[in-house]
C-alpha cells in the first residue's frame, strides 16, 4: 500500500555498506542520500551491549534532531529503537561532527508536529504509517548537556 507522496527510493547504498562509507569519508558520501539528510545513530545493544550503528533520515527541530522509528511500514519496531529505549544515553553523527545525545520518544502532543517536520522531507513516512498498526514513533534525540 502506497500514499500518494510515495517514491521508492534508490537502494544503492544502505544498511551495514552506508554505515561504513559515511564513517570512512565523515559523512562525504552518505550524508544525502536520496536527496535527503542522514545521520548516523550509535544505541547500545540492550542484550549485547555492543555498539549498534544505523543510518537514519533526520530532521532538525531547534538543537534537536528528529529521526523516526519506521522500519519501512513493519508491524515490529527496528532493533535501533528498542535499544535506545532500554539505554537513552547514544550518540549521532552528522557528517564528521559526533556528538552524545539523549533519545526520547516524542510525547502524543508533540507527535504531530514533529511528524509534519518529517514528512516534509520524506513523504514516505506517510506511507509506511498506513502499512502498519503500530503507531511509529519520533525519536527526539536532545544534545546531552540539556538534560
Amino acid at each position: 500500500m502506497n500514499s500518494p507522496g510515495y517514491r521508492p527510493p534508490d537502494l544503492a547504498l544502505v544498511g551495514p555498506e552506508h554505515v561504513r562509507r559515511y564513517q570512512e569519508t565523515g559523512g562525504e558520501v552518505g550524508y544525502e542520500w536520496n536527496g535527503v539528510p542522514i545521520l548516523l545513530l550509535t544505541t547500545t545493544g540492550r542484550h549485547s551491549g555492543l555498539p549498534r550503528t544505523t543510518a537514519l533520515i533526520f530532521a532538525r527541530d531547534g538543537d534537536d534532531h528528529l529521526v523516526v522509528a519506521s522500519k519501512g511500514g513493519s508491524a515490529e519496531h527496528p532493533e535501533w529503537y528498542r535499544n535506545l529505549v532500554a539505554r537513552p544515553e547514544v550518540e549521532i553523527q552528522v557528517r564528521a561532527e559526533r556528538r552524545k545525545v539523549r533519545a526520547a520518544t516524542a510525547a502524543t502532543a508533540d507527535k504531530p508536529r514533529l511528524w509534519e517536520i518529517l514528512t516534509a522531507i520524506w513523504p514516505n513516512y506517510d506511507t509506511y504509517q498506513a502499512r502498519t498498526e503500530r503507531p511509529i514513533p519520533v525519536v527526539v534525540l536532545s544534545p546531552a548537556e540539556q538534560r
